[in-house]
């Protein structure tokens, strides 16, 4: 892994394409299942966890940005909302090679409430507009917003339009909607991903009324069909959970929506390719089960699947355990004598 800017020379600040996204999803869009999504797709733009302002100034700041190369496109999510530590966060993003720089404010959980970060922003616009505006005048990189479309207390039409306008005023372009609303009193976070009515309706409006504006779609998403649907009215879609749970829906994506051929063929080959960077990751301390954890749903759906699982999940938190637990457990599914992309 490294912490440095792509070791190809190459310039990683141009704005990656939004057309197909997976979603900064706290514990899971780690830089282990970072490699393997880009091992199932090239194109595919990806997202790393939320990481706090105050952790990367006052913290570990090469653990909180490292990441392998491999991943690119990529981009760093970033929480907060005190414009010069947001300011400074951009820069470092810039530093350490990633592709855009996004801002959370869409989280609904009460310890980030607490900190002025995530979707209690959205009360908040004009504070947004002046972190956006900051981080805008920082880097060179794009500056993105994630959010909803609204939180209790502020959930009607015109509040949505008042945060948009006033956050494109500083500068964004680009907004990644969440279509729903965030309680923020009276319900968890995991509820929020769920309770809360999918408006898709409003995200649509939104594009209609702002045409100028790059609109990406989020929430609830979980087939290609249902992705070109959504891509009648929006400029991009983002899955969260389905990308994650069932992985192998990426090997389909390069194809489906950018015209190009698969990295891999088959789950069996994406898996081998991830050997040396597992081997590495080894060998640098990492323990097995933060990188096998990521791969539990690869062989989703598939014949021997459970079993992949099962020896994994029983053999990979073992003290010592290595790549011979991963290799072993690939031996249980039959692996396609035609290797061919699954249909997603």
């Amino acid at each position: 892994m490294s912490a440095t800017p792509s070791l190809d020379g190459a310039i990683h600040n141009s704005g990656p394409s939004r057309r197909f996204c997976v979603a900064p999803m706290m514990d899971w869009t780690t830089s282990h299942y970072r490699y393997l999504a880009r091992l199932l797709s090239r194109n595919t733009l990806l997202y790393t966890e939320m990481v706090t302002t105050g952790a990367l100034i006052h913290g570990d700041t090469e653990r909180f940005l490292r990441h392998d190369p491999a991943e690119y496109p990529l981009a760093l999510q970033l929480g907060g909302s005190n414009a010069g530590e947001l300011a400074h966060c951009a820069k470092l993003a810039e530093q350490f090679g990633f592709n855009e720089v996004n801002l959370n404010v869409g989280c609904p959980s009460d310890r980030v409430q607490n900190n002025m970060i995530g979707a209690c922003l959205m009360g908040h616009p004009d504070k947004v507009a002046e972190g956006v505006s900051a981080m805008i005048e920082a880097t060179s990189l794009p500056v993105t917003v994630k959010h909803r479309i609204g939180i209790d207390g502020r959930e009607s039409w015109d509040d949505l339009c008042e945060f948009i306008e006033k956050v494109a005023a500083a500068g964004c372009r680009t907004f990644i909607v969440h279509a729903r609303i965030a309680i923020l009193e009276g319900l968890s976070p995991k509820e929020n991903r769920d309770i809360p009515p999918l408006k898709y309706d409003w995200v649509y409006r939104l594009k209609e009324t702002y045409p100028e504006l790059e609109i990406i779609i989020n929430g609830g998403i979980k087939t290609f069909d249902e992705c070109h649907e959504h891509l009648e009215r929006t400029d991009g879609v983002m899955l969260g959970r389905e990308a994650y749970h069932n992985p192998w829906l990426l090997a389909g994506v390069d194809a489906e929506f950018f015209g190009d051929a698969a990295p891999s063929r088959s789950r069996h080959e994406a898996l081998r390719a991830m050997y040396p960077f597992i081997e590495s990751e080894l060998e640098r301390g990492v323990f097995l089960t933060h990188m096998s954890r990521h791969l539990l749903g690869l062989f989703h759906g598939v014949p021997g699947g459970r079993q992949f699982r099962r020896y994994i999940s029983e053999n990979a938190h073992k003290p010592g355990a290595g790549l011979e637990v991963i290799q072993t457990a690939l031996e249980k599914v039959r692996e396609p004598e035609r290797s061919a992309i699954a249909e997603a």
